[in-house]
């Protein structure tokens, strides 16, 4: 058993930067399943939503937030990421990220973007590749740090807590099993405070947005070891992903439209006029699912996403990974259309924490998109994830060096494999992880029914009784953790979707049309074996 002060889980802004706050108190393990800058925020484009501008406010920010989570973001957070946020962003600028700026009569001033929902530029950005500047930015510290230890292709299997060790008295986690991927050998790590800052669960859908690291162990691994979870039926679609098999779910950044892009439909005429008077700028759910009843509609397999009236300068220079990545593929965004379709991108809902990251299992946090604080609501504000990662990370910091508690932990026994052997047929996982993906895609995906939801859920338990028992039964490997992690985030998803008699923000259930005001600061709510 090795021993640290603190456990991080995830290498991306949330976990490096509170990594970053504790390690000059304490010994630091950082452990991520694949390299160290394999994170959701490496693959962020867009940028990092604060407000630094004199024509801004945080009155304007916090309004566009509430605005968009749609009733059921809980304003006091949304008030103290946002007013923390400025701060947050001078630390991260300290530590040598490099935003993008412009010339303003003589001298050099951040170039603020605009996105969806937002009604000023606020939008801190890396020109299309802000996620992997700040990525780079804190790793580059991270290294520096001598009381941080960085394991990669470390993959967490399970939390443990007293309850599992068969401790009395009150439950607490203690530490975390973990698969080294390389040698196959499972090891135990304990640490007072253990923060999960894992990222999302994009990968439970057939199309996504999201890199392949993201199979929602973080959020699995909480519910298992019984945190609760909170609202997984919010699950953001990025409306705009390039349509092309060859390039595997592309992002095109809402920046792109943030800058004047149209939405076109199969005939190249424009068409969110019909939905939202905002247009292109809407939020985020309502262009998702305008472009789903578009497509719909028409019988298309896409729609067009059109900036070509834009000088080629100003889109090769403000978007150039967008535009070389479009022009490998044989678009060129400066001449003509590209297609896009929507695509599972963000995880509003996750593990129920405040906004210190504590949850109700003591010794766990969680933080970033892993995390559930009450800020995303019922939809999240374009660019404000990156924002939330930087300010609760800071703020878990704060509490858990605030609040002390005995450093003296059980003694966690060595992982067991009993009888598991080697797997022999890789191919039930393969299958089973398919079989998850298009289901859900199917079934629980922009627009959703009770029949679907219930078919859903069936299909999910039976799958999962397959997983267990090939769990028991081999020896673990990353594929069979990330299939067995995707399943229970697929049940989470289905479990609160059902919960919720109403549509809001990011569920859309056609058999319950409307908003319901009794649900409005209501979460949906799951614990194991109290769901």
């Amino acid at each position: 058993m090795a021993s640290f002060d603190f456990l991080v889980l995830g290498s991306g802004i949330a976990g490096l930067s509170f990594a970053l706050k504790v390690a000059p108190h304490g010994r630091v393990a950082i452990i991520t399943k694949k390299r160290s800058a394999d994170s959701n925020t490496n693959w962020a484009q867009g940028g990092i939503a604060a407000v630094t501008s004199k024509e801004d406010s945080f009155e304007a920010h916090v309004q566009d937030t509430l605005i968009a989570g749609a009733g059921l973001c809980r304003e006091a957070v949304v008030r103290t990421i946002i007013e923390e946020g400025p701060e947050r962003i001078h630390e991260l600028i300290a530590l040598g990220m490099k935003f993008s700026e412009r010339e303003v009569n003589g001298t050099r001033e951040l170039d603020l973007g605009k996105e969806g929902g937002h009604s000023k530029r606020r939008i801190l950005h890396a020109k299309d590749m802000t996620g992997r500047e700040i990525e780079a930015a804190l790793l580059q510290a991270v290294a520096s740090q001598p009381n941080i230890v960085m394991l990669e292709n470390h993959f967490a299997i399970d939390l443990v807590t007293t309850r599992k060790l068969g401790r009395a008295g009150d439950d607490r986690c203690v530490g975390v099993y973990v698969l080294d991927a390389k040698t196959g050998e499972v090891e135990a790590y304990s640490a007072p405070s253990v923060v999960l800052a894992t990222g999302g669960c994009g990968k439970v859908y057939l199309y996504t947005t999201n890199p392949d690291i993201a199979t929602g162990d973080g959020v699995a691994m909480a519910y298992r070891a019984g945190a609760a979870i909170a609202n997984m039926e919010f699950i953001q679609f990025h409306p705009t992903c390039l349509f092309d098999r060859r390039a595997k779910s592309f992002l095109i950044s809402e920046a792109v439209r943030g800058e004047g892009a149209r939405l076109l439909g199969p005939n190249k005429g424009p068409f969110m006029d019909r939905y939202d008077p905002r247009l292109e700028l809407a939020p985020r759910d309502v262009v998702a699912r305008a472009i789903d009843s578009e497509m719909k509609r028409t019988g298309a397999d896409h729609v067009w996403l059109d900036i070509t009236h834009k000088p080629a300068r100003f889109i090769i220079d403000r978007f150039p990974m967008i535009y070389e990545t479009c022009l490998r593929y044989g678009y060129d965004m400066t001449k003509d259309p590209i297609p896009v379709v929507p695509a599972a991108h963000y995880q509003c809902g996750g593990v129920q924490t405040s906004v210190d990251g504590e949850t109700n299992l003591p010794g766990l946090y969680a933080i970033g998109e892993v995390s559930c604080t009450g800020l995303h609501g019922a939809n999240r504000l374009a660019s404000n994830s990156l924002l939330e990662g930087l300010v609760c990370a800071h703020r878990a910091a704060e509490k858990i060096l605030g609040s002390p508690g005995s450093k003296e932990l059980p003694a966690i026994p060595a992982w067991q494999s009993g009888k598991a052997s080697d797997a022999d047929e890789m191919v039930v996982v393969s299958h089973n992880w398919e079989e998850i993906r298009r289901l859900m895609w199917d079934y629980v995906g922009i627009v959703r029914t009770n029949k679907r939801l219930q078919r859903a859920a069936t299909r999910i338990a039976n799958l999962q009784e397959e997983i267990q028992e090939y769990y028991w039964d081999f020896k673990v490997t990353t594929d069979l953790l990330e299939l067995r992690n995707i399943a229970t985030a697929a049940e989470l998803i289905v479990t609160c979707a059902l919960q919720r008699p109403e549509s809001r923000g990011l569920h859309c259930n056609l058999d319950w049309p409307d908003a319901d005001a009794a649900w409005s600061q209501r979460d949906s709510l799951v614990r194991r074996g109290l769901a």
